[in-house]
């Protein structure tokens, strides 16, 4: 995989013609829901331009981010006295949808629904300012048929949804490997099984699928069902590092109220920094979000096997979400896409100027 991820200190379409490009993110269905505890704001703090900002994020191990920020109380320091509004998506296109129709303002979103949501608006609806997560996607298989990755030839492999980012990076090796698939049927060498991940185990458990190319954290947990990891996506990029997770924004949002936007990403770095600093504290905070928000904490076993292969970043690796966009092309589930315009980082680099930190790249693809 060509192109410029460990969380190493958290420790991170076949719409081809009629459907351009159905490319969805990581999640486990399709609502939206707004969490009944808002976060506290300080008595007598100011409010900023905006009364209140709408966040969306997923309750993922990838948006650690926004759990953290938002559960410690993070994002709300930064704010003052305009609230935060959190409601969390189980999908991207869920995600999107409340974006374009104003329903959130800010959300944290995988590359592939960004990507569509910029392309079908033909760059009218949306930004990405801030990348938030690497990584955190693993090869697991079944080690009594698969012991090695020649091995995976022939076997019925899980991925999340048709174009969705792991079944364009799955695609994508299986295409290194020079072995035939077709994306839309997913049959050939390898028979591509797209599959939701909250299924994804029972499949696994039934024997219906050899494995899959699958985000965390499902990856841990067919792990825990006695699967085996057999490869990380991290290490066929280079630096180990790819986007798992962006924040994005409305751009009339962004054009009217600048002040919040720019307070929520002075919340996303110093979150970024706590987890960086505080691993063991992060983790427990996550946990608490995601008990608070599905009702389930994550076990012991899969969030200590999920943890260290995702990592927080202020980066958005823009140059790997070009690749991505890249793959799927070459893989015919999207007609080339035209990305310049899609990033607009200027307040993110104004808040890490401003803490000490290194600009970041768009890649070529900023707002002119």
């Amino acid at each position: 995989m060509s192109a410029t991820r460990p969380l190493t200190a958290l420790r991170t379409v076949a719409a081809v013609a009629a459907l351009p490009f159905l490319l969805t993110a990581c999640g486990y269905g399709s609502q939206a829901t707004e969490d009944a505890e808002q976060p506290k704001v300080a008595a007598g703090a100011e409010k900023l331009s905006a009364g209140e900002v709408r966040i969306g994020y997923f309750p993922n191990l990838t948006h650690a981010t926004a759990l953290v920020g938002v559960q410690e109380g993070l994002f709300q320091k930064e704010l003052g006295g305009t609230t935060i509004k959190p409601s969390t998506f189980n999908a991207g296109p869920s995600e999107i949808e409340a974006l374009n129709a104003g329903s959130i303002d800010i959300g944290f979103i995988g590359p592939s629904p960004a990507i569509n949501g910029y392309t079908k608006s033909k760059g009218q609806n949306l930004r990405i300012i801030s990348g938030s997560a690497s990584g955190g996607v693993r090869l697991v298989v079944n080690p009594e048929k698969i012991k090695t990755l020649d091995d995976v030839k022939g076997k019925r492999i899980a991925t999340p949804q048709l174009g969705n980012t792991q079944d364009v990076a799955f695609l994508h090796w299986v295409a290194e490997k020079g072995w035939k698939v077709d994306s839309q049927s997913g049959k050939g060498d390898v028979s591509v099984v797209r599959t939701d991940n909250k299924v994804t185990p029972d499949a696994y458990k039934s024997g219906s699928i050899d494995g899959a190319w699958v985000p965390e954290p499902t990856a841990s947990k067919l792990v825990s069902e006695g699967a085996k990891a057999l490869l990380d996506e991290s290490d066929l990029w280079p630096g180990k590092k790819f986007v798992i997770t962006n924040i994005i924004v409305r751009q009339a949002f962004l054009k009217e109220h600048p002040d919040v936007v720019e307070a929520v990403l002075r919340g996303t770095v110093k979150t970024n920094a706590w987890i960086t600093a505080n691993p063991d504290k992060a983790k427990e905070s996550v946990n608490a979000a995601l008990k608070k928000e599905t009702g389930k904490p994550l076990s012991d076993e899969v969030i200590d096997a999920a943890w260290p292969s995702i990592t927080v970043t202020d980066d958005p690796l823009a140059a790997t979400l070009r690749a991505q966009a890249d793959h799927a092309v070459d893989a015919g589930l999207l007609k080339q896409p035209e990305l310049a315009g899609i990033y607009d980082l200027t307040l993110l680099n104004k808040v890490l100027k401003a803490a000490g930190k290194p600009e970041v790249s768009d890649a070529g693809l900023g707002a002119k």
